[in-house]
C-alpha cells in the first residue's frame, strides 16, 4: 500500500457563505465548520501542505467583491492561518483554473488532494473532476463541505439532497469520499481512504433500482 503524499486545500470558506442566498443550509454550518477545523489541525500535526482559497468575483461585484467583509476567510481557518500555507485567489469554480496551485502542488511532490470547503454543487465538484486531467488523486471530506438550496428553469433541489447526490457522484468516478474522522485516521496511519468506482456504482445502483 503506497502512502499517499496530501496536500489539504481550503476551498472558499469566506464570510460569504454564512447569510444571504448562498449561505450553506446541508451539512449545517457549525458542523462543518468544526469538522474543517478538525482537519486543518490534523494536517498541521501531520505535517502536511495546506493551501487557503478565496473566490473573487472582482471589485464591485454583488458577491465575492474583495474590497467588501464577505471576501474573508470564515474566523475558524483565519485563526488557524499559518506561515506556510500557500494563499491564493480564484475567478473560476476550480481551484486550479487560472491558479498556480497545480504547479506549487507539484512542488510539494504532493499526488493526492484533499478538499474541504464549499460548495459541494459549484468548486468542490469542478476541483475534484479538473485534477483528473492534471493527474491528482482527490480526496473530498463529506462531512467538512456543503451545499445551498438551488432552483433554476431546469429544477430544484434541496441543499441536502444536492449535497448526498454528489457525493455519491463524485465517490464514483472523480473522488474518494469519506468523513472527517475516517480521513483523519487515514492522515496519522498514512493510508489511502477508499471509495468507488463507476462500474461497481452502476452494478450497484441496478440492484438497489430492482429492489424498488
Amino acid at each position: 500500500m503506497t502512502t499517499p503524499r496530501r496536500a489539504l486545500i481550503i476551498v472558499d470558506i469566506q464570510q460569504q457563505y454564512f447569510s444571504g442566498p448562498l449561505e450553506i443550509h446541508y451539512p449545517r454550518p457549525a458542523e462543518s465548520l468544526a469538522n474543517i477545523g478538525q482537519a486543518i489541525d490534523a494536517a498541521a500535526a501531520a505535517g502536511i501542505p495546506v493551501a487557503a482559497v478565496q473566490h473573487s468575483a472582482g471589485e464591485g461585484a454583488p458577491v465575492f467583491d474583495p474590497g467588501t467583509p464577505a471576501f474573508a476567510l470564515h474566523p475558524e481557518v483565519e485563526n488557524r492561518k499559518a506561515d506556510s500555507w500557500k494563499l491564493l485567489t480564484k475567478h473560476y469554480s476550480s481551484v486550479y483554473a487560472g491558479t498556480d496551485l497545480a504547479e506549487w502542488l507539484r512542488s510539494q511532490d504532493v499526488d493526492t488532494v484533499t478538499l474541504v470547503g464549499y460548495m459541494t454543487n459549484n468548486c468542490i465538484l469542478a476541483s475534484a473532476a479538473e485534477a483528473e486531467f492534471l493527474g491528482f488523486a482527490t480526496e473530498v471530506i463529506s462531512d467538512a463541505t456543503g451545499a445551498i438550496n438551488i432552483a433554476n428553469n431546469a429544477g430544484a433541489a434541496a441543499a441536502k439532497t444536492v449535497h448526498q447526490t454528489l457525493m455519491a457522484v463524485l465517490n464514483s468516478n472523480w473522488a474518494h469520499v469519506s468523513t472527517t474522522a475516517t480521513w483523519t485516521a487515514a492522515l496519522a496511519a498514512g493510508e489511502p481512504t477508499t471509495g468507488s468506482d463507476l462500474g461497481s456504482s452502476a452494478i450497484a445502483g441496478a440492484e438497489q433500482a430492482a429492489r424498488l
